[in-house]
């Protein structure tokens, strides 16, 4: 835990990816100076699955590994321990899926999401079939880098990736990560359904404000586009991250965000208000499909012109 948590205030509530712990996952991030207004608002709570700590003792042979539903289930008594009343989450791919698990069986503790490459789906037939060639031919790192990064980025950066594979080699414990990997691989699909009008009001579905994100060259591309299609187009926003954005462009969106810190400071009362003004503003834009969730990017070729659909960098 990072600040002090207040009873009545939401915390931010990170969940790391497979092969990575809150430091590798989160820690520049939090340590860019663009973060320092938000650290002034908001306490962060980093959760960890068993065994992902640098360092980490191997896990006895009798420990069964969580599933993705178990280690979901685990957040609340986190919370509780924390006395804290709401989290805004922020997970990276297993994470994403296991806050988006709490998110479902907990609306009441959750305030919003930052799902970053989050795949909804299970497994099927030919993913584990492929994962299993994978196992038999790849390293365990090799396996955890070609999940959290796209091919172009493994050929191109290679600085980056030598330091994720020295990180996943040097200072995880890889039975450990293996374990943790595995759970992930072996999840149930989220089971959630877009909300139809006029339809069941009881649909499973996520209820807080939603951001998807992903870069335009991840390998979750795919998946997170999917999850998109399947959450309640008034309450979530995909967000596609597009690499090498002109100066302007960075300008631009540290200005935005800037501007949309206070919106995460108030109570989720507000969410009421938002509703209704997004009911107003989508009645009025009639060349909107039904399906389609607002998507923002900033153009970078132009400085002064920026289409609905805009193209941003983290």
């Amino acid at each position: 835990m990072a600040g002090t948590p207040r009873t009545k205030c939401p915390i931010i509530l990170t969940y790391h990816d497979t092969g990575l712990n809150h430091k590798s996952c989160f820690e520049t991030l939090f340590n860019h100076e663009d973060m320092r207004e938000i650290l002034r608002h908001f306490p962060v709570c980093h959760v960890e699955a068993p065994g992902q700590h640098e360092e980490a003792k191997t896990l006895p042979a009798s420990y069964v590994y969580p599933s993705m539903d178990q280690l979901s289930e685990t957040l609340p008594t986190v919370i509780k321990h924390f006395g804290v009343r709401s989290v805004i989450g922020l997970g990276v791919g297993a994470g994403a899926y296991v806050l988006a698990k709490f998110a479902l069986n907990h609306s009441d503790m959750v305030d919003g999401l930052i799902l970053i490459n989050i795949n909804p789906n299970a497994e099927g037939l030919m993913d584990s079939v492929a994962n299993k060639l994978t196992e038999w031919t790849q390293t365990l790192p090799d396996t955890i880098i070609a999940h959290i990064f796209g091919k172009d980025e493994i050929q191109t950066n290679h600085d980056l990736i030598a330091t994720y594979r020295h990180h996943i080699t040097a200072t995880m414990n890889q039975s450990n990560v293996n374990q943790f990997y595995r759970s992930y691989h072996s999840r149930g699909a989220l089971e959630v359904e877009r909300p139809v009008p006029g339809g069941s009001i009881n649909v499973r579905t996520l209820k807080c404000s939603t951001l998807l994100v992903v870069g335009d060259h991840s390998p979750a591309v795919d998946h997170v586009v999917d999850c998109n299609s399947k959450l309640n187009p008034t309450k979530t926003t995909l967000l596609k991250v597009i690499e090498q954005m002109s100066s302007a462009s960075m300008t631009r969106l540290r200005s935005r965000t800037n501007s949309s810190t206070s919106s995460f400071d108030g109570s989720r009362s507000r969410s009421h208000t938002n509703d209704s003004q997004r009911g107003r503003l989508s009645s009025t834009d009639k060349n909107k499909q039904p399906h389609d969730t607002p998507m923002e990017t900033f153009n970078g070729n132009s400085d002064n012109q920026i289409s609905k659909s805009t193209g941003v960098v983290c």
